[in-house]
């Protein structure tokens, strides 16, 4: 019986690419779908002013939370980079899922137009076949391109609302219109752009040199044992396996590594910005050495590992302070979005600081705003806390519908002596609680108001 080759057996990175392309997408596709109670896992809604996080709605006045959202998102990127150089481009990035799909699936596999262990032969489009080839995936990926800026769409615009506006289309035209811009957007990208956007548009592949290290992972040739095929100027010097100096060099010159390369570069060059960490290339030197009974020359490992031949080390310093500072920024996160509040309230004081009423009653005047951010009508009350002196003369119970603002008058009023100071007015610290008469525990804000009392000889 046939001994299994060891190198040969083992599931290609492309393979295990795709089934995390797939997971990708079907999260992408279905989150704007999922919501707890009446609010969604994600929605920054521009239509009803609002951010849905993990089923909890936050009123635009309470977005200080996308700071932190934001910090999470590129301390995440900048440390997956610390760690596996740009596995994000490779695995989990839009851009690369789309030119898969357009090259791989619908180019290479369904319609024959290119093959995918090599990516640098375009088709003789000379032929009318390969031409209509080419219209025919054109359309098929300006079908799918709909689907993506639908979806795009729906992180802003809940689906339900998303599917009511689009059945009225003479109504929406402006949402049409921005749905068939990033569409049409998709098609040059995919189409036209290809992998220049990676190399020349996206600004990550500038900063990776920053963030990677000896011990990042990365595809990287080993120069020990295939030879160096460029010099230190990178420029190549070596063409043949012949011309190889050391006859125990292992390097085949085949070209296979360079042929798959989406980005068209040679990974024996060493690091270079347009890598992309596909591991494309791991595959194909995997295949040409396995045959031959040795380990790929191209593997997925660190400078420190594959040149130094030192252990590659996980938790080291930059990596801790990525995790603390991912920790801190969690933590923050979660601090914050426990102090959501169920309603909200905005207390502003009018251009007359107190008026004296007969009896030396003394009142001061306010103007609040009030905003239901829950989705059932609330009946809100308001109350004086911690203060018998100063009571609310005018402010009766109000309901207010989901979503809803107004604006109400409220006079608080003392006739009791509070300062006895003949030099100046003194402004007292009031605090006022408002509350849902339905949920008086849960809907309910504490807030400061500044109640001026008048100097003692403004009184009779």
């Amino acid at each position: 019986m046939k001994e299994k080759n060891k190198f040969l057996s083992k599931t290609p990175y492309r393979i295990k690419r795709y089934y995390g392309y797939v997971i990708a997408t079907i999260i992408a596709l279905t989150l704007p779908f999922i919501t707890i109670g009446s609010h969604h896992m994600f929605l920054l809604s521009f239509d009803k002013k609002q951010l849905h996080l993990l089923g909890t709605a936050f009123d635009m006045q309470e977005l200080y939370l996308m700071p932190f959202l934001l910090m999470l998102l590129f301390l995440g990127i900048f440390a997956a980079t610390s760690l596996g150089g740009r596995a994000w481009c490779g695995w989990a990035c839009p851009q690369t899922i789309f030119r898969v799909i357009f090259r791989d699936l619908i180019e290479s596999k369904l319609l024959g137009l290119k093959r995918i262990k090599n990516k640098q032969k375009e088709p003789d489009w000379s032929k009318a076949t390969n031409a209509s080839k080419k219209v025919i995936a054109i359309i098929i990926w300006s079908c799918l391109s709909l689907l993506v800026a639908s979806n795009f769409m729906w992180y802003f615009i809940p689906p339900e609302d998303f599917f009511n506006y689009i059945s009225n289309p003479s109504e929406h035209m402006f949402l049409i219109g921005i749905v068939l811009t990033i569409a049409g957007f998709l098609i040059y990208d995919v189409v036209m752009l290809k992998e220049d956007f990676c190399i020349y548009v996206c600004p990550y592949s500038r900063v990776q040199s920053v963030l990677y290290d000896d011990d990042t992972y990365q595809a990287i040739y080993s120069t020990n044992r295939g030879g160096e095929i460029y010099n230190g100027d990178k420029e190549k010097i070596i063409f043949k396996a012949k011309d190889l100096p050391n006859p125990n060099n292992e390097c085949t010159t085949c070209e296979s590594c360079v042929t798959v390369c989406p980005t068209h570069i040679d990974i024996r060059k060493g690091l270079q910005l347009e890598c992309i960490n596909c591991l494309e290339c791991v595959d194909a030197c995997t295949t040409v050495m396995g045959k031959l009974g040795k380990p790929s020359l191209v593997q997925w490992s660190s400078t420190n590992a594959i040149k130094k031949d030192i252990p590659t080390k996980m938790i080291r310093k930059s990596t801790i302070m990525y995790a603390v500072a991912l920790l801190l920024v969690v933590a923050l996160l979660f601090v914050m979005g426990s102090k959501k509040e169920y309603m909200l309230l905005n207390i502003n004081k009018t251009t007359q600081l107190y008026s004296i009423k007969e009896g030396n009653v003394v009142r001061n005047n306010f103007v609040l705003l009030f905003q239901n951010t829950e989705d059932k009508p609330l009946t809100y009350e308001l109350e004086v806390v911690g203060n018998k002196d100063i009571e609310i003369k005018r402010f009766k119970p109000f309901t207010l519908n989901p979503g809803k603002l107004v604006k109400k008058v409220m006079v608080l009023e003392t006739n009791k002596v509070l300062v006895n100071d003949l030099t100046k007015d003194t402004p007292l610290k009031v605090t006022l609680r408002a509350y849902a008469i339905e949920d008086p525990k849960r809907v309910s804000v504490l807030r400061q108001a500044v109640f001026i009392y008048p100097r003692a000889d403004k009184l009779k």
